[in-house]
């Protein structure tokens, strides 16, 4: 039997009707769209099934919208499946805001206590900076890793200005995605140096991503802030499987120890890469991402091509899933 690890998507994965098919083929899904509409006060199943995706894709709905899909197939495999996350599933991991779907899977948060907790999330990190003064820019090409992102980091963050002084920007790795990508957040005039250094360099593709602010750098300090506060007193139960934790890649149970991370992940580098290469080490032969989209079953499938994946995220896919147990 192969051991498996749940993983669940972040920002990027959205689309506009995500989701809607398994609503309308199952009542567990209905229900966890339902209780997320309820939670915000917003009919964010509509803007899900519906669009426009300009909406969708604003922070403070991308994030909420995200993990209600993820959870909604997790219900459809245990109601309709018969899984039993505890007996089936040896460790979880979610990319980013991800990871508030793999606690919410594993019972460590709630349903509905999830989605608030991203709504706050999504709002405080799009304050955090004004807009257009900061921005991200991903790295990506044979070679691009941890240690060269970080060096043209390092160089790009400086500039001389006219009168021979030197300054130093805001400008660090947000995402070791692996498989030879790297993002990188920060000011945007640092975005703008470090993507004509990169193309200098022969970094095969450097690109300013279409995304509000520069999420996972010290920039995002306020919403750490803002986290901790929402954090401080939030109910959090010992998960039913581990949960290999986005700025540590190491399993985390303790939910102390859970409340400090989700703070520091808001200014952390999301340790991808490190993260599947731990649950490799712990055992793990085959990875299922559960939710929309299947970015991170190839970001696996490029950091150890030995691993087995799939993505679950519509009924074809709960099917096959389910026929190949």
């Amino acid at each position: 039997m192969p051991v498996q690890a749940f993983v669940f998507p972040g920002q990027g994965s959205q689309s506009v009707g995500m989701g809607h098919d398994l609503a309308q083929a199952f009542a567990p899904a209905r229900e966890v769209f339902q209780e997320v509409d309820d939670a915000l006060g917003q009919h964010l199943s509509k803007l899900i099934f519906e669009g426009p995706m300009d909406e969708l894709t604003r922070t403070d709905n991308a994030q909420p919208a995200l993990m209600a899909v993820s959870l909604a197939v997790l219900r459809v495999l245990e109601r309709e499946g018969g899984l039993d996350l505890k007996r089936d599933v040896a460790l979880v991991a979610g990319h980013s805001l991800g990871e508030y779907s793999a606690l919410a899977a594993t019972g460590a948060l709630g349903v509905a206590q999830t989605a608030r907790l991203l709504r706050l999330r999504g709002n405080a990190m799009q304050k955090a900076v004004p807009p257009g003064e900061g921005g991200m820019a991903a790295l990506i090409g044979v070679g691009m890793d941890l240690e060269r992102a970080s060096a043209l980091c390092a160089q790009a963050a400086s500039f001389t200005d006219e009168a021979g002084q030197t300054h130093r920007q805001v400008l660090e790795v947000a995402n070791d995605n692996g498989g030879g990508q790297v993002v990188v957040a920060g000011e945007m005039a640092a975005i703008d140096r470090v993507i004509a250094l990169a193309k200098e360099q022969g970094v095969k593709r450097a690109l300013k991503l279409p995304v509000s602010a520069p999420f996972h750098c010290s920039m995002m300090a306020p919403a750490a802030e803002e986290m901790r506060k929402a954090l401080a007193d939030a109910p959090i139960n010992v998960p039913v499987v581990p949960v290999v934790a986005n700025v540590t890649a190491a399993k985390v149970t303790q939910p102390d120890m859970i409340r400090d991370l989700l703070v520091r992940q808001v200014t952390g580098t999301v340790r991808w890469r490190e993260s599947v290469d731990a649950m490799v080490a712990m055992g793990i032969d085959s990875f299922v991402e559960i939710g929309a989209g299947k970015v991170l079953a190839g970001l696996v499938r490029r950091i150890n091509g030995d691993v087995a994946t799939c993505s679950v995220g519509t009924p074809a896919d709960i099917e096959a899933y389910l026929a190949a147990r």
